[in-house]
């Protein structure tokens, strides 16, 4: 097992001991592709990491047992489908010393149902509950490589949205910008995430699919896009006019703007995602369109791109240093337009450190 995931499991044991939990069970997800290295397939086939204070293995199909071996030397617990999972599953529980009464399991919360009641079933009456204080708390505090793969892929973003806005002419689909974008994605050894190009009212859906609406004179334009570098993705939004802005929009941008800064101002290690979510908010209610702001603040970013913490009202934990998150407020007017900025920041003792390097200035062509 490499120095990296060797490391990540002492840590889950450091935090299992503290918390009082006997057993964590990890499901094919980014849960077990952050602490073993491991993205097994994925069906209805039963395969889990489980980890004990003396013991990690995995439950493994024979049919992907070669595959996965490249890529970890964990203990299998293999099955074959003549079988049936069942005497394996068992061997793992007691290899893990997880056969008595009453013990503490966390359950991987991306986990399949019919996994984990599987599990569950095995086991005497287990206390269970989800991952939030035991691998999520740790996945949410960002190392030195996750923070260096995340501003490579946040840098490749700034340079694919810059050419999608520097492509745009006008009787061009929102899908031919969006092909420009993954292009550049394609061209510089990154996967495609996501990529919402929004004309016009378009942009005042804030999940906005990608279509044939044709840009012309004197129309917003809003990009919202991501791509996977390294394993790592991006996610980041800005808008722009093709033509002349109106000082309307330009008035609604700076009030996102300073939406925007409020957010940054207000992160700090130990402030609450709820306090952040109430920066961004205030300015926007102090302006009037606190109704045309109806989501969140933000959502952590990882392996995957939305994870814990949540910049939202409903989230009191407090944040720490080293969390990665987006900033991302809006104001939305349906069958005009829609203006969100977002930039993912990672969090460090005096405060939030954006991994973007491109304005957030509207942009404007045409």
């Amino acid at each position: 097992m490499s120095g990296t995931f060797a490391k990540r499991l002492a840590d889950l044991r450091g935090v299992m001991a503290r918390t009082g939990t006997d057993l964590v069970a990890i499901g094919p997800s980014s849960h077990m592709q952050w602490l073993a290295g491991l993205n097994p397939h994925g069906d209805e086939r039963p395969v889990m990491l489980l980890v004990s204070a003396g013991y990690a293995g995995l439950l493994m199909p024979a049919l992907n047992a070669a595959s996965c071996r490249q890529h970890t030397d964990l203990p299998f617990h293999e099955w074959r489908d003549a079988e049936g999972p069942e005497a394996a599953l068992a061997g793992l529980l007691t290899a893990c010393g997880a056969e008595g009464p009453g013990l503490s399991v966390v359950l991987d919360e991306t986990m399949r149902a019919d996994f984990a009641l599987r599990l569950l079933g095995a086991m005497k009456a287990p206390g269970h509950r989800f991952t939030g204080d035991t691998v999520g708390a740790l996945r949410a505090v960002k190392d030195d490589e996750e923070y260096r793969l995340l501003k490579a892929s946040a840098l490749l973003n700034d340079a694919a949205i810059a050419a999608g806005f520097d492509a745009l002419v006008e009787g061009m689909r929102e899908r031919d910008v969006a092909e420009v974008i993954l292009g550049h994605y394609a061209a510089h050894g990154a996967e495609p995430g996501f990529c919402a190009v929004a004309f016009g009212g378009n942009g005042a859906f804030p999940h906005h699919h990608t279509g044939d609406t044709v840009l012309t004179r004197e129309m917003a334009v809003q990009i919202d896009a991501g791509c996977r570098l390294g394993g790592y993705p991006s996610d980041m939004t800005r808008c722009g006019w093709f033509g002349t802005p109106p000082g309307d929009y330009l008035r609604v941008a700076d009030v996102v703007e300073r939406a925007v800064r409020a957010a940054l101002g207000a992160a700090r290690p130990g402030v609450t995602g709820a306090d952040v979510d109430r920066a961004a908010r205030a300015v926007i209610e102090e302006a009037g369109y606190g109704d045309h702001f109806p989501h969140r603040t933000g959502h952590g970013l990882g392996i995957d791109i939305h994870e814990p913490p949540y910049i939202a009202a409903t989230n009191p934990a407090p944040l720490a240093e080293g969390n990665v998150f987006s900033i991302e407020p809006g104001i939305y007017f349906a069958g005009r337009y829609g203006i969100r900025l977002e930039d993912i920041v990672i969090l460090r003792a005096d405060g939030p450190e954006i991994l973007s390097a491109m304005p957030r200035d509207i942009v404007i062509r045409g």
